[in-house]
């Protein structure tokens, strides 16, 4: 079974690996250079080059060019693992088995975009890491693969980006003997329990000291490594967050948000809508005393 690879994220490159190491015929690799929107972005020209494997930079992974240098490798199969666009109708059906897709979600439910993301700023108790066969729509193909995953009060997108991976990686072991003996099931999603996540923009990482303590420190969490980290601003200057707790002592509704309620060397302490957020991880921290207003 000859497989043609596709990813350009960190994730990609554990899934790459592996499949080579699983003994399967990895006949070319499809990857970027660079992304302008991936902070988990990963060139596998390296991985693919260590095992003498051929690669193609595929800046528009619809392009003829593209679709040329698809056909010519001839996949039996194509794995689509970490990539933020679209295929067409023009790759879709190079390979006779078609293209499988990954979404670290629990299919039919949570399509679209970043879904670690999103599932830690919802505050959601679980996710799910699915492989399905692509079609022209967004993460709606055919269930191959499906296992849940809890998401603990204490988990932020670094740990739960890695409890993905491991699950994944256990996924793509199971059935890539499956496929190559032909002995798999294509389990149908039900569209009427779907829904869309959409993409996230700059001002959604943006803290607002007027939410609940609980909504904030799930931003928090939920923007942590890899991603690009929760954002306030103070003066005109940006400070990133990168780790956070709830205070759980009773705090007088009388203060208002955004006051710095106390400050040391290892933590702040601000006032929000409800409750109040510690701040334990952030950048410039000698920038603020207690008392002042964020």
């Amino acid at each position: 079974m000859k497989i043609l690879f596709i990813g350009a994220v960190q994730f990609s490159k554990h899934a790459l690996i592996l499949t080579i190491q699983s003994r399967a015929d990895v006949v070319g690799v499809c990857t970027l250079s660079e992304s302008l929107f991936n902070s988990d972005h990963c060139d596998l020209s390296s991985v693919a080059e260590s095992y003498e494997i051929p690669v193609h930079y595929a800046k528009n992974i619809n392009s003829s060019e593209t679709v040329n240098w698809i056909n010519d490798k001839e996949p039996d199969i194509i794995f689509c693992f970490g990539w933020s666009r679209l295929l067409k109708r023009e790759i879709l059906n190079i390979a006779p088995m078609g293209v499988v897709g990954f979404h670290p979600a629990l299919l039919p439910q949570n399509r679209g975009r970043h879904p670690i993301i999103w599932a830690l700023v919802l505050g959601l108790s679980e996710t799910g890491s699915t492989f399905f066969f692509m079609d022209e729509g967004a993460d709606s193909g055919d269930i191959l693969s499906q296992e849940k995953i809890t998401i603990l009060p204490d988990d932020n997108a670094g740990s739960l980006y890695q409890k993905v991976t491991d699950t994944a990686l256990v996924q793509i072991k199971e059935f890539i003997p499956m496929l190559k003996a032909g002995d798999f099931e294509r389990l149908k999603q039900n569209h009427s329990k779907s829904n869309y996540w959409r993409k996230r923009g700059i001002d959604d990482g943006k803290i607002d000291w007027r939410m609940n303590a609980e909504a904030l420190h799930n931003l928090v969490r939920a923007l942590s490594k890899p991603y690009v980290g929760a954002h306030f601003s103070f003066k005109g200057k940006i400070f990133k967050v990168w780790e956070s707790s709830i205070v759980e002592e009773k705090i007088s509704i009388n203060i208002e948000p955004g006051k710095i309620l106390q400050k040391s060397s290892s933590r702040m302490i601000i006032k929000c809508g409800t409750g109040a957020l510690s701040l334990l991880s952030f950048e410039d921290s000698n920038y603020f005393s207690e008392g002042i207003y964020l």
